[in-house]
């Protein structure tokens, strides 16, 4: 499901950035004004949360092919025939009339494709020749959480793959090094979602923002966004920066002093972070194999692919 952010995006053409101040927004707004209109492969790179799949949506509603379909499919726990099968539907143009059809295809986390479906999807890609010619083919775009540089020399990622996507790399940054862009977003966010809810349009004082800044923001823009959420929906800000606290001090191991909660909130909290790092660990042993990091959790599937959104590892 796309964020609020890109369903804005997705309704107005004319609005040709994302929310931001900061030099590092800009560079990225320009240069996503640059490579739009082209029909250049493009590479997204970011930390989970900084907003990969609205830069996607971004580029192909600037792009000639903003009225055609933008097509996402997740690389997370694919089998090989069932990933050729899907490429097949978006990728394989067989006449005039299907190639009419094409828009953009957005691979979301291709860094945990297995080899298998890296080795399916390098057959299916349009080589160089093909690529120049221009806006008959599809749109690719793929994101990654992970370095793929770093990925291709261990051997994880398959460097003609690499190559072949990585026409243009957009590096997303982290929100904790753009918090400049923090009261822009947040007052993007207050106006959408309090529209959603009915409510009026909440405001920050400015110690209360003083305290979103102090924030690290391990979520990213998601991690805003819900904060933000928060608050139209109670109309004020307490219960939010509350819980942005008892992040803080959770991430940062208690650095600052006894905690301002009880003990039985601090040590669900550290119940949570615990459970959280043991599933990293499982996923990056198992290079992101979900499957396989079930069975090494002895948990069912479902219920890895729930705590992983549950607790903020999905990409």
């Amino acid at each position: 499901m796309a964020t609020t952010l890109s369903r804005a995006q997705d309704g107005d053409r004319n609005s040709r950035f994302v929310p931001g101040q900061t030099a590092a927004i800009q560079s990225l707004n320009a240069l996503v004004g640059e490579i739009a209109d082209t029909n250049v492969p493009v590479l997204v790179v970011g930390e989970s949360g900084t907003g990969k799949e609205v830069y996607a949506r971004l580029i192909h509603r600037l792009s000639q092919k903003f009225q055609k379909p933008f097509t996402k499919l997740s690389c997370r726990a694919m089998e090989a025939r069932e990933f050729l099968e899907k490429l097949k539907l978006y990728l394989k143009v067989e006449d005039e009339d299907a190639a009419n059809e094409t828009g953009t295809l957005f691979l979301d986390g291709i860094d945990e494709l297995e080899l298998a479906c890296q080795k399916a999807l390098l057959s299916m890609l349009p080589d160089g020749e093909q690529q120049r010619k221009g806006h008959d083919q599809v749109r690719l775009i793929t994101s990654a959480s992970r370095n793929l540089e770093t990925e291709v020399e261990v051997g994880r990622f398959r460097r003609e793959l690499f190559f072949r996507i990585n026409g243009m790399c957009l590096r997303l940054p982290p929100l904790r090094e753009r918090k400049g862009d923090i009261p822009l977003m947040l007052e993007h966010f207050f106006a959408e979602h309090a529209a959603e809810m009915n409510r009026e349009v909440p405001t920050l004082s400015k110690e209360e923002l003083e305290s979103a800044g102090a924030h690290n923001w391990p979520g990213n823009v998601r991690e805003l966004e819900n904060f933000a959420r928060k608050i139209s929906l109670f109309g004020h800000p307490h219960e939010a920066i509350k819980d942005l606290h008892a992040t803080s001090k959770l991430v940062s191991i208690f650095p600052d002093g006894p905690p301002r909660f009880s003990l039985k909130v601090a040590a669900r909290a550290a119940s949570r972070q615990a459970e959280r790092e043991l599933i990293r660990e499982a996923l990056d042993r198992t290079h992101w194999n979900r499957k396989r990091a079930a069975q090494q959790l002895n948990i069912s599937y479902k219920s890895l692919l729930y705590k992983i959104k549950q607790t903020g590892l999905e990409g």
